[in-house]
């Protein structure tokens, strides 16, 4: 008999313990084996009952979610997936910094059956939990909380750059489980200027991909913002497909702009990096970088066969980092990718492929 999932739910709200149990309790592969109320209840929980996945409220009594989260990343690190609602999305990437896996946004603060309304995506999260790398998210917490600026006038001396086909002028990079503090990492490991545009496709539902590019762009010493239609593409500039669309580049007169546009009904993730990546090789050819990310499932894979045929280039992260294979895996099985990248390197592997240079 196959193993089952045990979970600790931890949520302050009795009403939220049942509703998200009962959701748990429906996966045959499930088993929720301890609640708590409170963050040091929950640590104790945690530390007694082992369990594979935890369940996270953020804001509750004598002890929050950050707090736990701290402590439990440091001494019994253990996937977690905050469940926050959606008024909370700045706490949210706080959160997943901190070393939580995901999140699942509910309908509101207060006790209400619209809660119900997330046990679809709730259970496909809590599924992916058995493909989850935990050394990779340790490392990744420990290195990615609040990185600190880049000093001005301390940049490490310009490595030479590869010799390439064609200069690259857009980077197209897909993510989905693990994804925000991937990205974070790469786009604060880049230098100033940028010779080349970077759009984005990170699986988030609607309402949060802009807390998220407004919280990259703080960090990064570049322009990042969600993508509006209609938005030039251009060097310097990093956009973010917004959560419930997807985001494609077109060509309008002498520039190329950005086009946010409804997924199709055969569209299974979104936004969808499949869609991106296709039309990047369409709009830039042989001057498109197509990267690919931690996550679940096949996403991308399309994609970068299209970049490939364009003539373009295309990077795959590495197992031993990715939170997720799934992606990067189903990328690389496809035989087109010319470099699988440790995420640690891979800002340096881009930027040096585009013709620069990127801290390490």
């Amino acid at each position: 008999m196959k193993k089952k999932i045990r979970v600790v739910v931890i949520d302050d709200s009795a009403f939220n313990r049942r509703a998200i149990t009962k959701m748990l309790e429906g996966m045959p592969e499930v088993e929720v084996v301890g609640y708590a109320a409170d963050g040091e209840e929950g640590i104790r929980k945690i530390i007694d009952l082992r369990p594979d996945l935890v369940t996270l409220d953020l804001e509750m009594p004598r002890m929050d979610g950050f707090t736990l989260l701290r402590i439990v990343m440091g001494y019994s690190p253990t996937p977690v997936i905050v469940i926050s609602a959606n008024s909370d999305d700045e706490k949210v990437f706080k959160a997943l910094e901190l070393g939580a896996v995901d999140f699942v946004a509910k309908p509101s603060q207060g006790i209400s059956e619209e809660l119900l309304t997330i046990r679809d995506d709730l259970q496909q999260k809590v599924r992916s939990v058995i493909h989850l790398n935990m050394a990779g998210i340790i490392r990744r917490e420990r290195k990615v909380v609040s990185p600190p600026a880049v000093p001005e006038g301390r940049k490490r001396p310009a490595v030479p750059a590869r010799r390439v086909q064609e200069q690259v002028a857009i980077v197209a990079i897909g993510a989905s489980t693990g994804g925000p503090p991937a990205l974070q990492n790469i786009l604060t490991s880049f230098t100033p200027p940028l010779s080349f545009s970077v759009v984005i496709s990170q699986h988030m539902p609607a309402g949060f991909t802009k807390t998220f590019a407004e919280r990259l762009n703080r960090l990064s010493p570049f322009d990042v913002k969600e993508a509006v239609d209609g938005d030039p593409v251009k060097p310097g500039r990093v956009l973010i497909a917004p959560g419930g669309y997807n985001l494609v580049c077109e060509r309008s007169g002498d520039q190329v702009v950005a086009r946010v546009v409804k997924p199709a009904k055969e569209d299974r993730y979104i936004p969808s990096v499949d869609v991106m990546l296709v039309s990047c090789a369409e709009v830039f050819g042989p001057q498109t970088l197509g990267v690919v990310l931690t996550g679940m499932g096949n996403d991308g894979s399309k994609g970068v066969r299209a970049v490939k045929a364009a003539g373009g280039q295309v990077l795959a992260e590495a197992e031993a980092t990715a939170v997720v294979f799934g992606m990067p895996k189903e990328a690389i099985a496809t035989g087109v990718v010319d470099k699988v990248v440790p995420l640690d390197q891979m800002g340096r592997e881009i930027h040096l492929r585009c013709g620069g240079s990127a801290e390490a």
